[in-house]
C-alpha cells in the first residue's frame, strides 16, 4: 500500500490549519487597526481575509480527496 497519500493529507492538513490560525490572527490585528481609525488598512486587510477563506475550501477539498484514495 503506498503511504504518500495519508501523509502527504496529514502535512496539507497541518498547513490548513496553519493558515486557519494565521487567518485568524489578521483578523484580530484587522479589528485592532480598525478601531484606531484606519480603515483603508482594514480593508485591504479584509481583501486578503477572503482570498485566504477560498484557498483554505480548496485546500480542505484536496485534503478530503486525498484522505478517500
Amino acid at each position: 500500500m503506498d503511504e504518500r497519500p495519508p501523509i502527504t493529507a496529514d502535512t496539507l492538513e497541518l498547513l490548513h490549519l496553519n493558515q486557519i490560525a494565521i487567518r485568524a490572527a489578521l483578523e484580530e490585528v484587522s479589528l485592532w487597526i480598525s478601531q484606531r481609525g484606519s480603515t483603508n488598512v482594514h480593508d485591504n486587510i479584509l481583501s486578503i481575509l477572503h482570498t485566504l477563506d477560498t484557498n483554505a475550501e480548496a485546500i480542505a477539498s484536496g485534503i478530503e480527496s486525498l484522505r478517500s484514495m
